[in-house]
């Protein structure tokens, strides 16, 4: 059935005269034939680097092989070993993962268009690159590559035996492999139609811290010119977990699963470490190497590949955790923080009714962990860099989303994915706020990309950064500039986040 169709479609190309994508290729390891998808070639799983089985479990990626023949990319690859879900069973993995997807426009290698590299989200231990292949983006005018990584106990545990192999670095395995996926790109990229002078990243969720790692390694200097943020960043000195302790964790792990070598847990079924969120520490790690320093403090020298930003939070990120607070989950939250902290955040943070300590938890959640960390990378890359700095905040409220809970007051984690992928394309009548809001942020994202400047005709005009001026673009119902949304909340975290650096 299928060939019937592409032999069909081809016929219909034929008569029209109409030029096709580019459907077939040459890379670095054989040729790759892709699938038609409307007026993209949409290449759905090629290998970027060897599988990380055996004896390269815990090690950086390697090449890949080489194969004979044409490889066909029609299906993607399966999905990294982590723990199941209600639509994702072991069957579905496999540590074998390290593969990316490319939708290409292109209908000759020669045509050298911007590339758009998405890195996807899971708290670096779940999710897949397979459910964005990025047709809408690459239907605008960009080479669109979505890469997959190791997650979980497999793309992030440290342990001191496995420094001894690596010159005294582990862990951070899974970005390594989104490094080398980076420089497959710079190789390939152009047998696409790419430029790989041109290439912007982007990532949501741990997909978007990530990126903001690969902005402060150094082992990634020179593989992209630009990059979109989106819910995701590294400035929380919470989050600067040195090898020390993580090698730690990884003994630690190692003396539950009651082995004595890595020897050992190389022979080990992926399920049984990857499983049940057994490894309680699947983070990027400060190891001298990939990360050289906490990046805060890279930020703070200017010492990070200095390239344009574009920096986005939700409004509602919290929804995804709470439809309910108690007396006792609201108390307990404020009782972490030192007496004067306490006291204040409560006052920003009410508590009084269980709206408010619903509203107050989920808005906490949004500004602790993406609001600061967003404003405190936009305000250290404008006081330590010289690339432009754009900052976004989507407000937009839909009743389509599948990611958050009841009582949504605008965009909640992740819902930005659906106005980037495309989902509400063609939709204008049923759903026209989200329909105005998707096209706004494809063209922006798209044009950023192509210019490293989300302008363009048509669009209201978006400014670099200013903390001080309303220069932040907010989605909701259109785009209108507004200042740094919930600013006195994020001076108070940032006031106690300096408390936390230096004591003072």
């Amino acid at each position: 059935m299928k060939k019937l169709l592409s032999t069909i479609v081809f016929a219909v190309i034929a008569m029209t005269g109409q030029a096709q994508p580019l459907l077939r290729t040459h890379i670095e390891t054989g040729d790759v034939e892709g699938h038609l998808d409307g007026s993209v070639a949409v290449y759905k799983a090629i290998p970027y680097a060897a599988a990380p089985v055996g004896d390269l479990r815990w090690k950086a990626p390697q090449p890949a092989k080489p194969w004979k023949g044409v490889l066909k990319a029609e299906d993607v690859a399966k999905w990294p070993p982590q723990p199941e879900k209600s639509y994702v069973k072991y069957d579905m993995m496999s540590e074998d993962c390290l593969y990316l997807s490319v939708a290409t426009p292109a209908k000759t290698a020669k045509e050298a268009l911007p590339v758009m590299v998405f890195i996807h989200g899971g708290a670096f231990r779940t999710e897949h690159y397979g459910g964005d292949l990025w047709q809408s983006l690459a239907r605008r005018g960009v080479v669109a590559v979505s890469i997959e990584y190791r997650a979980g106990a497999l793309g992030f545990m440290a342990h001191a035996d496995l420094a001894k192999e690596a010159d005294g670095h582990s862990g951070n395995y899974g970005i390594l492999d989104q490094i080398f996926a980076l420089q497959w790109v710079q190789r390939n990229i152009r047998n696409f139609g790419g430029d790989p002078s041109k290439v912007t990243i982007f990532g949501e969720s741990a997909g978007a811290m990530s990126c903001h790692i690969l902005c402060a390694s150094p082992l990634a200097k020179g593989l992209f010119r630009a990059c979109i943020s989106q819910s995701g960043a590294m400035m929380n000195p919470m989050n600067s977990i040195n090898q020390q302790v993580a090698q730690m964790y990884g003994h630690m792990f190692m003396t539950q699963l009651k082995k004595n070598s890595i020897a050992e847990m190389r022979q080990m079924d992926a399920k049984e470490l990857t499983g049940d969120y057994s490894f309680q520490l699947c983070v990027p790690i400060v190891d001298g190497y990939v990360i050289p320093e906490s990046i805060y403090n890279l930020y703070e020298k200017g010492n990070y590949n200095d390239v344009p930003v574009l920096i986005m939070h939700n409004s509602d990120e919290g929804a995804v955790d709470f439809d309910s607070v108690s007396v006792e989950q609201y108390e307990q939250n404020f009782r972490q923080l030192p007496g004067k902290w306490a006291d204040s955040a409560k006052v920003l943070y009410p508590g009084t009714t269980a709206e408010e300590r619903l509203f107050s938890m989920r808005d906490f959640t949004r500004d602790v962990g993406f609001g600061w960390p967003a404003y405190a990378w936009a305000t250290k890359q404008k006081q330590t860099g010289k690339s432009p700095v754009f900052m976004a905040y989507l407000a937009q409220k839909s009743d389509t989303t599948v990611y958050a809970k009841g009582n949504r007051r605008g965009a909640a984690h992740a819902d930005d994915m659906m106005y980037l992928k495309g989902a509400f394309d063609g939709k204008a009548d049923k759903f026209p706020q989200e329909y105005k809001v998707s096209e706004l942020m494809q063209q922006y994202w798209v044009n950023f990309a192509k210019t490293m400047n989300p302008n363009g005709a048509g669009l209201p005009q978006w400014p670099l950064f200013e903390a001080d001026k309303p220069t932040v673009m907010q989605f909701n119902n259109g785009a209108t500039l507004i200042p740094v949304p919930n600013q006195e909340r994020i001076k108070l975290i940032d006031s106690f986040m300096t408390f936390v650096r230096t004591g003072k």
